[in-house]
């Protein structure tokens, strides 16, 4: 009876940890971007921008500062924090995630060409009309020249995960819980054994 329980509680930690491992938000390094103090930090060498992106036609007033959650009209505002940004010209641009940067012009979906924003803000809009990776570099040009590249996705959701193995890991779980519960019940007194 004690191997029993044994084996009943090992399984329903297993199937619990499949579950939420398996549903769990995909974490990973997004480049010079990171959330801090509820704030999405952009890094470009020893500078910081907070960046704050909106999608106005499908997810009114959610930020969201790493992967565009869905396509299309995308608005994306850059403020500076440090003062010394203001005087620096900066470039923006957001180009397929092909796996090489050779051929930069070809592969670029947005460009905001070099230019001082003396407000502290740059601010853009662009229409993602299909899903997929994409890279965005921030260039900033002052005694030297600084870089940062964040990658991201647009329209691909919170898991990675393809529909039929979402489906098949809720139904492994589900005929899971079923079999322990099963299990668990004991005979009731003139039950054939």
């Amino acid at each position: 009876m004690m191997f029993l329980q044994f084996i009943r509680a090992g399984l329903v930690y297993l199937i619990l940890s499949v579950g939420l491992f398996s549903f769990s938000t995909q974490i990973q390094a997004h480049g010079g971007l990171s959330l801090a103090d509820d704030l999405c930090k952009l890094t470009i060498g020893p500078y910081t921008m907070h960046f704050t992106g909106y999608q106005p036609d499908s997810s009114q007033e959610k930020e969201f500062c790493e992967d565009i959650p869905s396509t299309g009209r995308t608005v994306v505002a850059l403020d500076y924090i440090e003062e010394a940004l203001r005087p620096l010209p900066t470039e923006v641009r957001v180009i397929k995630d092909t796996g090489s940067e050779e051929n930069l012009d070809g592969i670029t979906v947005l460009h905001l060409p070099s230019k001082v924003y003396s407000n502290g803000s740059i601010n853009f809009e662009h229409n993602f009309s299909k899903p997929g990776k994409f890279v965005g570099l921030v260039t900033v040009i002052g005694e030297e020249e600084h870089v940062s590249r964040f990658p991201f996705a647009v329209g691909e959701g919170e898991s990675n995960m393809p529909s039929g193995l979402v489906f098949a890991i809720a139904a492994a779980i589900g005929a899971g819980a079923i079999f322990l519960l099963k299990v668990g019940k004991k005979p009731k007194d003139g039950a054939a054994a």
